[in-house]
Parts: structure tokens; sequence; C-alpha cells
């Protein structure tokens, strides 16, 4: 079977450009800004070739997807890894950690998740989840002798550790089961005579236990906000982000090739799931009185959003999940990367009351963070209210009342946490020591392209819903 080269060209750009990245600890005289543009420019190029450039073949070796759905999701994670090294610029600079080691970190890391979106096979899957959380352990950490750093660190290798366990577990049943390591084969197994059901489901099983680890979904999220706290800000956009897409990219294509009767057992588990992890997520959130933890349960919330219309998926939910997961992105990651816009070289500015008065003195940032607490809040006229939109929508019209009431009630619940930073910013008093550094250029222009992205997709998404609607139309082989 021939090789398509240049529908793998977003995946050599990464793999070489992270090389070099790391090559270039060897030149010490190299001119300030180099990995920086190399990074930026290596991503964005591969974002445009995922965009503008036809594959020849639908997948390469039968290994890697190179279809319209992963191109899809190529081009969100790179378009995700270009805004985070915008937003690192200066932070990483103040902090003494933007060396050869934090970009080509990033950049194999960034690889690891377009893998996992497109592999097909499991051997892909896991390589590419194994690379992104190897790259992702020291980039939490990459703040030498920073003790909440470390921590956050180890306690995210830990529960990956765990995580990689039940994974391979489950995914060595599912070969044993079905004699392939071709996910499309061994999802079908189910297919098959009855008695090799339970062992499926029970794979399946860990499968999602050893995903949902990753995604922080209720009861498996408890590292969450230990881990962003200590991360990073920037560090913590990407993760809360990239990974995030892209192993939902994969339960996409998991949920859709599953056999009728696998999908069956599935479906009660992801209901409990969904809830669990809205009400959690939510409920936990109101209790918060430190910016980035407030922000980790709200990303936990925003996951049982996504579990919920994973449901739906199969009666028509594919487009509006897609469409929600490209405004999650955006709004998480200019959340999480003002955050670190806001803070100086000693610590992130995390703490509620470190935000007073910020509308009045830094009026440009704060007043596109508060774009995007009021987008993931899902009020109008931003992304957020037309994401929350088409995903109830696709539940409803898949019948699933009861999981829709209990997210409708949770979405009101949220807006209450999430306008308390907007009235932290604009109502109370800003204290007299309080020093906010100067925004530099770099994460000025990733905070623009994140305010044009939300005001952009929540007054006028029918141009995205429909190229992704033309997507999803033409998945037959889920490519």
């Amino acid at each position: 079977m021939p090789i398509d080269w240049l529908g793998l060209l977003p995946i050599l750009i990464l793999a070489a450009s992270g090389t070099l990245a790391f090559g270039a600890a060897f030149w010490r005289a190299r001119p300030r800004g180099l990995l920086f543009a190399l990074a930026l420019v290596s991503t964005v190029a591969g974002a445009l070739v995922a965009a503008l450039v036809e594959p020849r073949l639908a997948t390469s070796q039968g290994m890697v997807a190179l279809g319209g759905f992963s191109r899809f999701f190529t081009f969100l994670i790179l378009a995700i890894t270009a805004l985070t090294t915008l937003f690192v610029r200066r932070y990483g600079e103040t902090r003494d950690f933007a060396g050869d080691e934090f970009y080509g970190l990033l950049l194999f890391a960034a690889l690891g998740m377009v893998l996992v979106a497109g592999a097909l096979n499991w051997v892909i899957f896991f390589l590419g989840l194994e690379l992104l959380s190897l790259a992702l352990y020291v980039l939490i950490a990459i703040r030498k002798g920073e003790p909440r750093g470390n921590e956050a660190g180890l306690k995210y290798f830990i529960m990956g550790a765990v995580a990689s366990g039940f994974l391979t577990f489950g995914i060595a049943l599912l070969y044993a089961l079905s004699g392939s390591l071709m996910i499309m084969d061994s999802l079908a197994v189910g297919l098959s005579p009855p008695g090799r059901l339970p062992g499926v489901v029970l794979a399946l099983a860990l499968i999602l236990i050893g995903v949902g680890f990753k995604l922080s979904v209720v009861p498996f999220h408890l590292w969450t906000p230990d881990v962003y706290e200590g991360a990073p800000a920037p560090v913590t956009a990407f993760l809360s982000t990239g990974s995030k897409v892209a192993l939902f990219a994969a339960l996409l294509r998991f949920s859709l090739l599953a056999a009728p009767p696998v999908w069956d057992y599935c479906r009660p588990a992801l209901w409990v799931l969904a809830a669990l992890t809205m009400v959690v997520g939510n409920l936990t959130a109101l209790y918060q009185t430190r910016l980035k933890r407030l922000l980790a349960y709200s990303s936990v919330a925003q996951m049982g959003y996504l579990f919920m219309t994973l449901l739906a998926v199969r009666q028509g939910g594919l487009t509006a999940m897609m469409f929600f997961l490209a405004v999650y992105a955006a709004m998480d990651l200019g959340a999480f990367g003002l955050v670190g816009s806001f803070s100086g070289p000693a610590s992130d500015r995390d703490d509620l009351t470190d935000y007073q008065g910020l509308g009045h003195s830094e009026p440009y940032r704060a007043g596109i963070l508060s774009v995007c607490l009021i987008s993931l809040a899902g009020l109008p006229p931003t992304a957020g209210f037309m994401g929350k939109l088409v995903l109830f929508k696709a539940v409803l019209d898949a019948r699933y009342y009861g999981l829709a009431t209990i997210g409708i009630a949770t979405v009101i619940i949220s807006i209450y946490f999430y306008m308390k930073v907007v009235v932290s910013l604009y109502l109370h008093p800003q204290a007299e020591e309080a020093v906010v550094p100067r925004a530099d250029f770099a994460a000025g222009l990733a905070a623009a392209l994140v305010l044009l992205l939300l005001l952009w997709l929540g007054l006028a998404p029918a141009m995205l819903l429909t190229l992704i609607s033309h997507l999803a139309a033409a998945l037959p082989a889920v490519t």
C-alpha cells in the first residue's frame, strides 16, 4: 500500500521541527527568539497544510486517517499549539524556561495529539497518547525548583501511569478477543458470537477509564485542580485544550465504529459519567477562591457537556460536538493564557482578590478575559452560547431529556462563579500594591485572535457549522 507523504506532511513538519528545537541545544550562539519562531512557523505551516492540501489517500497504510475528519482536528490542534506559543513568549522568558527543551516538548506533545486524533490502529493511538503524556509531564514541571510545579508534574505522572495501565489492559483484551489491532475491526467484534460480548464490554470499560483520567471525567478528575494550579499558566492552557480535543476526536471515532450491541452497553455508562461530571464540576467550582482552580473545575464541567453529547453522536450530534470542541478550545485557551499574561515573574496571579479593579487599569486584557468567562458561562453573543445551544439541541433531538435537564440546570449554576470573576474585575477597587506586568505583543495578538474567534463564532457560526456538516456527512469510513 503506498504512503501518502503529502497527507502526512503536518505530522512530518511537527516531528522535524521538534527534533530541530532539541538540536538547537548544541548551538550556543543561536539568535534570540529563534526557537519561538521555529515553533510558531512550523505549527502555522502544519495547520495551513492540513486546511488547504487535499491528500490523495484516505489513510496512510491503514494506520493513520488523512480524511476531512482528521484534518479538521489536526488543524485545531496546531492552531491551539500556535496560540500557546504566542502566550508563552514573554511568560517563558521571564521565568527562564523558554529554551530548546520547552519548544521541543511543545512540538512533540502536539505531534502526539495529532497521532491520537488520527489513529486507526491501537498501537498508533497508544504511542501518540504516551508521546503527548511524556511531553506534558515535563512541561508541567518545567520550572526547576518550583515546589507547586514539581508536585503538579508528579501528580500528573502518577495519574498518567495509572491511566496507561488501564488503557493497556483494555487494548490487550480487545486484541485477544478480535485478533486485530485495527480500531475498526476490533470494535466490530461485538457482532460476532454473543459469548465475546462481555469481554468486549470489559475491554472498552478499561479503555474508557484510561481515557477518563486524561479527560478529567468524574470520578477520575481529582488530579485536575492541583495540576492546573501548579503548572505554568500557558502550559495549563495547552493541557486543558489540546489533549482534550485529541482524545475527544478518538472517542468520536470509537463511538461511531462500535458495534450496535456494544454501544447499547456503553450508553448507560456514558449517561452516568456525563451527569456526574456536569454536577460535580459546576458545584465544586462555586466554592473556589483561586482562578486557576475555578477554571480547572470549569474544564471538568465542560467535559461533562461533551460526554452528554457523545451519547447523541450516532443520532446526528457529531456536528454539534466538533463545533463545541473548537469553541471550548478558544475559550479555555484564552482564559488560561490571559492568566499568564497578568502574572509576574515569581508566580501566577491566581487569587480572585488579585484581579480586583483590573478592568479599569488593564481594560484590554480584562475585557478579553471577561469575554472568555462569559463565553464559558454560555451567554450571548459569544461562541459559548452558540456552542451550548447546538449541544443541547443535539441531545434533545436524540431524546435524552433527563440528561439535558441536568445539563441546563448546571449551566445556570455556572453563571454565578463565572460572573464572580467579572464582578471582581470591574466592581471592586484595585489593591494599591498590585503590580501588573505590561502586555507583550505576542500574547496580545493571541488574545485578540481568541476574541475575534469567540465573537465570530457567536454572531456568525454558519460558516464553521456548514463546513463541519459537510465533513460529518462524508464520513462513511470515519477518516
